[in-house]
């Protein structure tokens, strides 16, 4: 990281915020020939990529911890981090989901395709060929499909690029099985509970019911991401990740300073001219503000009130954040007792619910009931990568849900009694090789994350209702902002949550596309969008 940042200072560019979406727009600005600086609240950059010796001798992963989506993104991609020290590891196998808490043969999916085909044909016969059938068609579309979901709204290039590889009718059915809920998508693919189950649990990291409209989409997508490249981890642990970036970062000239915590952006005009510090220091800039904060943080806190019409600031007081987040690190003694043998190799764990308990489980969350039978993702760290503990140890998490409305400690503690009950009933003997555990409850995840609005880490709802050109608000999508040089990078953003960096991509291409006497057109046109959209 820099030296001290003096008390007043000028740049081309401000990024709020050392979030992976933050440091990808700070790279792409300072490759453009940019002086860049990002200003951090935290003692230590990375937003929601960190780790951490919470137990002596164990890594973990304090948020985000699986980087599928991150191998996937051509934003990252392109960033060659691994000549910056970034190395990836894998679990032996990718991920499984037990049935239920007698289940002593859950189904795993594997890296080797044969291998997956083999399982889910034991499973049930010809879910085998199902799969083989699946995989075939991801790798004829997966290069113009990936390009539609990581592309700013609206995407052309991807959708074009569907249409020559499948033709208007397999076009069209796809389309119609990516706007699928996943129960009726998972049905529609397989005949058999395992690959049907692998594919709910996939589709329930993100927030979306599994009975609602293109639920599907991200179990589908996991899916595939898990086939072709698997889950990966930085070896060393997430923070490894976010040290690649920072490194990438200054080695395009860009400045990180962390502990700098941004009071407000002056405004002047259609322009943003300066961004205030709380420690009363200041920093003007020349030609472009990325704001990786949430959609709220900036408009309500950090821009002037009039930025926005009164009824889009009407529309986001009633902005819906994705449902709390909490998350348990467990440090272990031995490795995992699992009733059933096979997820011991696999790194992601589903546990908790099958199709039926799925739904129940999203009733409770939907009806303000603190689960007792709770859906969770569950982490084998030094499964996937040896480095985080000692050798015959596990450093390990679980992840689950609260109710909107419910974030409160109490419901908290609740919770994470139940989710203890549920890994003892699938792993007899757990809790007594447990040697650490430290819970992180909704009210922690936000203080050491002001992002992580009341342990929401998606930075707003997955749900189609807040995405697309809907995501921030209606006509405010994208990262443009009714200011000329101020944008949006963080996932309030689409594509939205996940860590891929495209958020961050996208604003800096808006800021360099609106900059200057080249960019006059482009700040005339996104004016005149803003006041026809927002009134």
């Amino acid at each position: 990281m820099s030296a001290e940042l003096p008390r007043s200072e000028s740049a081309d560019a401000v990024v709020i915020g050392s979030g992976h979406n933050g440091l990808v727009a700070a790279t792409m600005l300072a490759d453009a020939g940019w002086d860049v600086v990002v200003l951090e609240a935290q003692d230590r950059p990375g937003g929601a990529v960190k780790s951490a010796e919470l137990t002596p001798g164990y890594i973990s992963d304090l948020y985000s911890a699986f980087y599928p989506l991150s191998v996937a993104s051509p934003a990252l991609a392109d960033l060659a981090l691994e000549d910056h020290g970034l190395r990836w590891s894998h679990a032996p196998a990718v991920v499984g989901h037990a049935r239920s808490a007698d289940d002593d043969d859950a189904p795993v999916l594997y890296r080797d395709i044969d291998r997956t085909a083999a399982e889910f044909e034991r499973h049930h016969r010809g879910d085998g060929d199902r799969w083989i059938a699946v995989c075939e068609q991801y790798q004829r579309i997966k290069k113009p499909l990936l390009d539609t979901l990581f592309a700013p709204f609206p995407p052309v290039r991807g959708p074009a690029g569907l249409l020559r590889r499948l033709g208007t009718a397999e076009a069209l059915r796809l389309l119609h099985l990516l706007l699928l809920p996943a129960g009726e998508m998972a049905r529609q693919l397989f005949d058999g509970e395992a690959a049907q189950l692998l594919l709910l649990g996939n589709a329930m990291h993100a927030d979306v019911p599994v009975d609602a409209p293109a639920s599907g989409v991200m179990g589908y997508l996991l899916l595939m991401l898990a086939q072709d490249g698997g889950f990966p981890v930085p070896v060393g642990g997430a923070g490894q990740l976010t040290e690649a970036l920072v490194r990438r970062a200054e080695s395009a000239g860009a400045r990180v300073y962390c502990g700098r915590e941004v009071d407000s952006i002056d405004v002047r005009g259609h322009r943003a001219t300066a961004v205030n510090l709380v420690d009363g220091g200041f920093i003007r800039c020349r030609r472009a503000v990325i704001a990786n904060t949430s959609a709220p943080q900036l408009y309500r806190r950090l821009l002037p009130a009039d930025v926005l019409p009164l009824g889009p600031q009407r529309q986001l007081d009633r902005f819906v954040w994705d449902t709390p987040v909490l998350k348990i690190n467990y440090a272990l003694d031995a490795p995992i007792p699992w009733r059933s043998r096979s997820l011991a190799g696999a790194g992601t764990v589903h546990l908790g619910a099958d199709h039926d308990g799925l739904i129940r489980w999203m009733a409770d969350l939907n009806t303000s009931t603190v689960p007792t039978q709770p859906f969770m993702l569950f982490g084998q760290m030094t499964t996937a990568d040896p480095t985080r503990s000692p050798m015959g140890t596990e450093s390990a998490w679980a992840y689950t849900h609260l109710p909107r409305g419910r974030s409160d400690d109490r419901s908290a503690e609740r919770l994470a009694e139940a989710v203890d009950a549920v890994l003892e009933r699938h792993a007899p003997g757990f809790t007594g090789h447990v040697v650490g555990k430290v819970i992180q409850r909704p009210s922690d995840l936000e203080h050491s994350d002001e992002n992580l609005h009341a342990g929401a880490v998606n930075g707003g709802t997955s749900q189609l209702f807040q995405q697309l050109i809907f995501r921030p608000i209606p006509g405010q999508g994208g990262p443009t902002t009714p200011l000329d040089n101020v944008f949006l990078g963080s996932a309030g953003a689409p594509p939205g949550g996940g860590v891929h960096g495209v958020c961050g991509r996208n604003a800096a291409r808006a800021a360099l596309a609106a900059d200057g006497a080249v960019g006059w057109p482009r700040r005339r046109l996104n004016r005149a969008v803003s006041r026809l959209l927002l009134g």
